[in-house]
């Protein structure tokens, strides 16, 4: 190995996230522990992400490997460095001080630590996802980081889906009243993504705006209900314009719990509904405290239940706002029995192709950016797709406000003219709601 490169020992979470991994460490050397393999064999049966990034893992391996992998190493790709697999090392005597039970995460670090003594003057780190293994190497003397390759480096952009600029000319915000908007370079404001939405105000004067990259102009954007939904402030008003917006076919909907994300996508979809076949409802499955589905009791239908019991309550809240007996209810049961409105797991949408389908996917800051790539492609022709969530609330132990899926989907896609965010701010679900959500 020549000695000004870095090896990278790479934990299992890091594949179970991005089975691409060892291809993004450029010309450095990727370890892989022996360990990470035996792991890897127990995540390679199943329907969720992560046995399909096992799964993809080891299929990838297989292409690549041979005797070279556990002595001289594989090269990755021109580039690139190589790949090694070491097997198991005894535990150092400041292991055997610190850590008496030899588990997977253990052996992993008693494998890094004896590469960093082999190969001495050489940069040695561990890469984990989790935070609690990071440390241990860090009090064993060893270098340890989080996988960086697909974080989002400016977490500010999802907080500027609305720009709102004080003091602006009384005669644009009256121009955009009065007329059909403004050419883009009539207007103050330069450099501007795609879609992006402005509160545009001068003292008693403001308006709503938006930017229509499309046509180059910005325009005013009109407050109106969706379904028996009225918006109650300027970023659910944004946020039901980009939702009943034809031309935009990628939404992302970020804030705290009670702003009405899912309702409002939800409602904008029925208002649709004639546009398109299918209205399809889904949400990742993430157990909390450590309990799988097995643990409930039950069929299927009674273990995801509890799961999709939200969607079901937004569903409620639009069938409540009208009567009983009303046209609106009756839609919207028909299109339940007729299978035109389903609620739905995320995981049971794998393999479909979706074509003319409205899609709403609930708490996507559980998912990993793989994860959002893979249901984006999904996408057919006449689909579109709304990722709603808050990166303030991940309850997946591997993701962080800069590493999940949401966050990754809403920089990446950022500018992009089917593209469009609002970040909603202000809660409305109950005064309660919302000094809970600041405070607690």
């Amino acid at each position: 190995m020549p000695k000004n490169r870095k090896i990278f020992v790479l934990d299992t979470n890091v594949i179970l996230h991005d089975h691409k991994c060892i291809y993004n460490f450029e010309n450095n050397d990727v370890v892989l522990p022996i360990v990470v393999l035996e792991e890897l064999d127990k995540f390679k049966k199943g329907n969720d992400q992560i046995n399909y990034q096992a799964r993809e893992f080891v299929r990838d391996l297989n292409k690549i490997s041979g005797e070279k992998l556990f002595k001289e190493g594989i090269s990755l790709g021109a580039k690139q460095g190589k790949l090694f697999v070491a097997t198991g090392k005894p535990f150092t005597e400041a292991m055997q001080n610190s850590f008496f039970e030899k588990n997977a995460d253990h052996r992993i670090l008693a494998i890094a630590l004896h590469i960093k003594e082999e190969f001495n003057g050489r940069v040695v780190t561990l890469v984990s996802k989790d935070i609690n293994l990071r440390m241990k190497a860090k009090s064993l003397g060893l270098l340890s980081e989080d996988y960086e390759t697909d974080k989002v480096k400016n977490i500010d952009l999802l907080e500027k889906g609305v720009q709102i600029h004080e003091d602006f000319d009384t005669e644009i915000i009256s121009n955009l009243y009065n007329s059909e908007g403004i050419p883009e370079e009539d207007f103050p404001i330069k450099d501007m993504p795609a879609n992006q939405y402005f509160v545009l105000k001068n003292g008693t004067q403001s308006v709503l705006a938006w930017y229509d990259s499309q046509n180059s102009i910005i325009k005013r954007v009109e407050k109106h209900s969706c379904f028996g939904i009225e918006p109650r402030n300027a970023e659910q008003t944004f946020s039901l314009h980009a939702l009943t917006n034809p031309n935009v076919k990628l939404v992302s909907l970020t804030g705290k719990a009670g702003t009405g994300k899912t309702l409002l996508a939800l409602a904008a979809a029925l208002h649709q509904h004639k546009n398109f076949k299918h209205i399809l409802l889904a949400r990742p499955i993430v157990p909390l405290a450590n309990r799988d589905l097995g643990f409930l009791p039950g069929d299927v239908n009674d273990k995801i239940g509890p799961y999709m019991q939200p969607l079901f309550d937004n569903l409620s809240v639009i069938k409540n706002s009208h009567g009983t007996k009303s046209r609106e209810n009756v839609l919207i049961d028909e299109m339940q029995r007729d299978e035109q409105l389903t609620i739905t797991p995320l995981a049971y949408i794998r393999g479909r192709s979706l074509s003319d389908v409205y899609f709403i996917v609930d708490e996507a800051q559980n998912l990993t950016p793989h994860e959002v790539k893979t249901i984006i492609t999904r996408a057919g022709a006449g689909t579109k797709m709304i990722f709603t969530g808050d990166i303030e609330q991940i309850d997946s132990p591997y993701l962080d406000k800069t590493s999940n899926g949401l966050a990754y989907l809403t920089e990446k896609m950022k500018g992009q003219d089917v593209f469009a965010h609002v970040n909603l701010i202000k809660g409305e679900r109950s005064f309660l709601a919302e000094l809970a959500s600041d405070l607690l």
